[in-house]
């Protein structure tokens, strides 16, 4: 059955960089959109703009495009976003479809859900870059595109962009626990993944606070968007069906 996606990129990426999954999922015969989110795009104020800001983003471009009976996508720090959207915009959505991302609590951030190692790394390169962060790509490729060779790691790395740091230490406000929204709810869990230590691990620490949820799982790394996007596009039909 068509349907329509909406993607939600990730930290550091935008929305172009969802584009060779939403071309498979369109070959599939669904609509799918793939907005940039506040604080990604190229003349935005990474020092300003923070999580709330980059909800309302993507709340706005759901409202402004008229989309219903949306299967709302977010791949890792875009399971914040779509955490925030659903619960603003609840009856515009079909089914949550999380992709290795993050599932907050009510007055949780980001950085609550991440080892300690990688908050003093951000917090160190926020300091020195005016309150943006980027990963070091020996980080980057080893921990988050361990699929993928290295001329492809190289060229997807600089496609990424300075991330807005606040986005990652606000806290979200929800009014009811996600577990709770009368909307489906799936997870996506890319086994390779290895961007939250297996020892965190993003299945099942975060996705059991979905409540009744679809499980779907599949080989690849936490950037499958690049290093295997056709799997990744058969993925997330397959956890958001009917």
């Amino acid at each position: 059955m068509a349907g329509l996606y909406v993607l939600v990129h990730g930290a550091w990426h935008t929305g172009a960089e969802m584009d060779a999954v939403a071309g498979h999922l369109r070959k599939y015969g669904h609509a799918v959109h793939c907005p940039t989110v506040a604080g990604n795009n190229a003349g935005d104020d990474r020092d300003k703009i923070g999580l709330e800001q980059a909800i309302a983003s993507v709340t706005s471009y759901i409202e402004t495009n008229n989309l219903r009976d949306i299967w709302l996508v977010g791949h890792s720090y875009g399971g914040m976003l779509i955490s925030g959207v659903a619960d603003r915009l609840t009856d515009r959505i079909k089914r949550l479809v999380y992709v290795n991302a993050f599932v907050p609590l009510d007055g949780q951030c980001l950085n609550d859900m991440v080892p300690p190692h990688y908050v003093g790394l951000f917090d160190a390169v926020a300091a020195a870059n005016k309150n943006a962060v980027m990963l070091p790509f020996e980080i980057w490729r080893d921990a988050f595109i361990n699929d993928a060779d290295l001329e492809l790691a190289k060229s997807a790395f600089a496609k990424l962009n300075p991330h807005p740091y606040r986005t990652f230490t606000d806290k979200i406000a929800l009014k009811r626990p996600l577990a709770e929204l009368p909307v489906g709810k799936s997870y996506v869990n890319c086994r390779q993944d290895i961007a939250l230590p297996h020892s965190l691990p993003w299945h099942p620490r975060l996705s059991e606070r979905l409540g009744l949820f679809r499980l779907v799982e599949c080989d690849g790394s936490h950037e499958m968007f690049f290093s295997s996007p056709a799997r990744l596009a058969q993925a997330i039909e397959e956890a958001a069906r009917d």
